[in-house]
C-alpha cells in the first residue's frame, strides 16, 4: 500500500519540489568550474550551487520509487544525502557530466533506504535478492501477461532467473517476500477470535528444569574430569592441558621442545593419556552417553 502524507507534509514536498524546478542547468563548463573549485578549493558557495542544480534529480528518481509505499519526502532526503556524496567524491578531471556521476550514488542512497524500510524484515541482503526486489515486477510484466496476485509459472521463473542471472530458488522466495505482507503476531486468525498467531509460535527455549538439569550435569562433569586429571602423570597433565584445554592448543613440536622430547613422542603420550582419561571417566558413569554433551 502506497504511503499518503497530511496535507501539511503534501504542501512542503510540493514548495520543496517546485524550488527545485527553478534552479538553472548548469552548462559542462560551469558545471567543471564548480566541481573544480568546490574540489580544489573548498569553496562551499561552488558546492551548493552544483548540488543545489541537480535536485531536481533527486525528486525525478524519488518518483519513480514511490510505488514502494514509502513517504517521497523521506526519498528525497535519502536521495540528498546520495547527491552529496556523489559531490564529495566527483572527479570533474575525468570528463564525465556530474548529473550521470550523481544519478548512481543518488539512486544507490534510495535503494538502500527502500530495503531497510520496506519491511520489518531485512530484505535484499545479497546482490542477487536486491536485483530481483527492484526488478522482479518490471520482469514479471514483460514476461508474462498474468494477475499479479497469482504465482509465476516455472518457465516465467526460469525466465527471470536467466535474465538476472540467479537461482530460480532466489526467483521464487522473492516472489513469495513481495506477496506477502508484514503481520503483527497479535493479530487474530479468524475475525472475532480471540487466538492470536503468537500463541501457536512454539518456544524452543529449554525449560527451567533442563536448564537446572544441565547445570547439574556440567558441575558433575567438571568433578568427574578433574578427579581423571588427577591421575595422570604430571607429563601427561601438562600436555593434555596445553592441547586439550586451551582454545589455541600447543602443537606437538612446541611440545616436544619444552618436555625436552620428540613430536612422534608427544603425540605417543598424549594418545596414552587421552585413553587414561577415558577409562577413568567410564568408570565413574552406568551410561557411556551421560559423558556427551546435548546438541
Amino acid at each position: 500500500m502506497a504511503h499518503i502524507d497530511d496535507p501539511e507534509t503534501q504542501r512542503a514536498n510540493l514548495t520543496f519540489i517546485k524550488a527545485t524546478m527553478k534552479e538553472p542547468l548548469l552548462s559542462r563548463d560551469h558545471e567543471f568550474d564548480l566541481a573544480k573549485r568546490w574540489r580544489e578549493n573548498g569553496d562551499e558557495a561552488a558546492l551548493h550551487e552544483l548540488v543545489r542544480s541537480y535536485t531536481r534529480l533527486v525528486v525525478a528518481t524519488a518518483a519513480r520509487f514511490r510505488n514502494y509505499g514509502l513517504p517521497m519526502g523521506d526519498l528525497v532526503q535519502e536521495g540528498n544525502v546520495g547527491l552529496m556524496q556523489a559531490a564529495a567524491r566527483f572527479e570533474p578531471d575525468r570528463e564525465v557530466r556530474f548529473s550521470t556521476y550523481a544519478a548512481w550514488w543518488i539512486r544507490s542512497a534510495m535503494q538502500d533506504y527502500i530495503l531497510r524500510n520496506w519491511s520489518i524484515v531485512r530484505t535484499g541482503t545479497t546482490a542477487a535478492q536486491k536485483s530481483l526486489f527492484f526488478n522482479l515486477r518490471r520482469l514479471r510484466a514483460k514476461i508474462e501477461d498474468s494477475p499479479s496476485n497469482t504465482s509465476l509459472s516455472v518457465d516465467g521463473r526460469r525466465k527471470i532467473a536467466a535474465e538476472l542471472n540467479v537461482d530460480e530458488s532466489e526467483v521464487e522466495s522473492m516472489e513469495m517476500r513481495l506477496a506477502a505482507a508484514d503481520q503483527s503476531l497479535n493479530s487474530p486468525i479468524a475475525e472475532g477470535g480471540e487466538d492470536e498467531w503468537q500463541d501457536f509460535i512454539s518456544d524452543q527455549r529449554p525449560s527451567p528444569e533442563d536448564v537446572v538439569i544441565g547445570m547439574r550435569d556440567s558441575r558433575m562433569r567438571s568433578k568427574w574430569l578433574a578427579e581423571a586429571l588427577g591421575e595422570l602423570s604430571p607429563r601427561e597433565r601438562t600436555i593434555i592441558a596445553q592441547r586439550r584445554l586451551r582454545d589455541d592448543g600447543a602443537t606437538l613440536e612446541e611440545l616436544g621442545k619444552a618436555l625436552g622430547v620428540s613430536k612422534e613422542r608427544v603425540r605417543q603420550l598424549e594418545h596414552r593419556a587421552l585413553m587414561k582419561l577415558r577409562a577413568s571417566m567410564l568408570k565413574r558413569v552406568q551410561v557411556a552417553g551421560d559423558l556427551l554433551l546435548e546438541a
